[in-house]
């Protein structure tokens, strides 16, 4: 029986964070939605990255340790998941492992937390050819489906990568606001893509996670390798020649940096990450600094 993914993402979470950890990681994708219901429900330990605001003073007074007030959400909050589901999201992370088992543990992560918090959680995912778009809503179930769906729908022999075509989708038919966390193969990001989203950034909140390529260059040379963007080997050369992989090193590096300069210029929060080891840390850091930016 094939274990569901949203279990692995789970198992990934628990494992690697500690109670406290997790209370950290959870508080910073609370803190990422403006606004919050006044509802209140109970009391809860104070954990660094609380509002001071949410003290309840007398309750710690007779507490000897603080305590914060805890609210129940009168309204749902939308998450949307947007997935580079393209051939390129099928070849080989930094790691090793797939890009798309990347990207299933960062969105798996971040829609679990949602979910969580009481919040929807949709999908809008697709490539070149297309966009498929699967609906909001609240359930460990449907998380389960849209991660399966991202799964399915990543194959070597999909078609191309092309996020643009994602983006151009959302502004068409997205009025309502959502934090939109976009899950990207590692592409350089042209100007059109750029305007893509600013366009978005005015409506919506924007997270940005880019899935870092295997290095060729630290491949066995007698392995077959090929380029999943268009089929052709990747000779040999490159994994021997000391001048080439220099070379690659710089090009990937320059990427980087043309990356972070679009999304930064687009008052973008942004990551990299180049295994499923790498997301619990990445997706909190990516949080920690959204919340600071909405201060």
């Amino acid at each position: 029986m094939t274990t569901p993914l949203l279990t692995r993402v789970k198992s990934t979470l628990f494992v690697h964070a500690r109670r406290r950890s997790r209370n950290l990681l959870e508080g910073e994708f609370a803190s990422v939605f403006h606004g919050r219901s006044l509802d209140y429900d109970d009391l809860r330990d104070y954990v660094p990255g609380d509002e001071v605001r949410d003290i309840d003073w007398k309750a710690t007074a007779r507490h000897t340790s603080p305590l914060v007030r805890r609210y129940v959400a009168t309204r749902k909050q939308n998450l949307m998941l947007v997935v580079d589901t393209g051939r390129g999201m099928a070849a080989a992370a930094r790691s090793g492992e797939p890009k798309k088992a990347v990207a299933i543990a960062a969105a798996g992560l971040v829609g679990y937390l949602a979910q969580r918090h009481g919040d929807l959680v949709g999908l809008v995912r697709g490539d070149a050819k297309g966009t498929v778009a699967h609906d909001l809503r609240g359930s460990e179930a449907h998380l389960e489906r849209l991660l399966r769906a991202i799964d399915t729908a990543t194959t070597l022999h999909g078609d191309a990568s092309d996020l643009a075509t994602q983006l151009r989708w959302l502004v068409r038919n997205v009025r309502r606001r959502l934090l939109l966390l976009i899950v990207a193969d590692d592409r350089e990001l042209d100007p059109a893509l750029a305007d893509l989203l600013r366009r978005l950034q005015v409506q919506h909140e924007i997270l940005w996670i880019t899935v870092e390529d295997v290095d060729p260059t630290t491949i066995d040379p007698a392995r077959p390798t090929v380029d999943v963007a268009d089929h052709y080997a990747i000779p040999s050369l490159v994994r021997t020649d000391a001048t080439v992989r220099a070379a690659y090193a710089e090009a990937v590096a320059t990427r980087a940096r043309a990356t972070d300069t679009v999304l930064d210029g687009a008052g973008i929060n942004h990551t990299r990450v180049g295994g499923s080891d790498d997301v619990l840390l990445a997706v909190f850091t990516l949080l920690e600094r959204q919340r600071r930016a909405l201060r």
